[in-house]
């Protein structure tokens, strides 16, 4: 089984609601992120991670919780299986220079087309059924409002 780091970020807008991308690949949502790269600090591959699938810049972050252990185990589709290390951001964005005008939606297309949508969301609004399934249990706690920085 290969581990996988990836770093990610949750984007909170002025009214407190989470920034989800929905994903070009499943069509499910999740938190921008994605692995790191050779030589690169786990802040650094969440920034460029950010940029690269939501167009938006990290002006400042800060740890909000590490995700390993069983809960973080996944079979792709091809039968392949991982462990994800996932190291998750607090970051503060620009993201008001990029909010569409009903202020729910960042606009924004990028180079890969990961990314089908980018919406604000309320935490409870959001169904774990819609949430990838790698991360859902960084929904899970988010909603059981778990606080713990170490999350096995």
């Amino acid at each position: 089984m290969k581990i996988v780091v990836t770093g990610g970020a949750i984007i909170r807008d002025s009214k407190g609601r989470i920034l989800l991308q929905q994903r070009s690949d499943y069509g499910d949502w999740g938190l921008p992120g994605g692995g790191m790269n050779p030589g690169e600090t786990i802040q650094e591959t969440m920034i460029r991670e950010v940029f690269e699938e939501t167009g938006l810049t990290v002006k400042d972050c800060e740890l909000y919780a590490i995700y390993s252990g069983p809960r973080m185990e996944y079979t792709y589709p091809d039968g392949n299986k991982v462990v994800f290390v996932m190291f998750l951001f607090n970051a503060m964005t620009n993201y008001n220079e990029h909010l569409s005008g009903n202020g729910d939606t960042i606009l924004f297309q990028d180079d890969l087309c990961e990314s089908l949508k980018l919406q604000f969301w309320n935490i409870d609004d959001i169904s774990l059924d819609q949430i990838n399934k790698v991360q859902r249990p960084v929904f899970e706690d988010l909603l059981n409002g778990n606080i713990d920085i170490l999350r096995v």
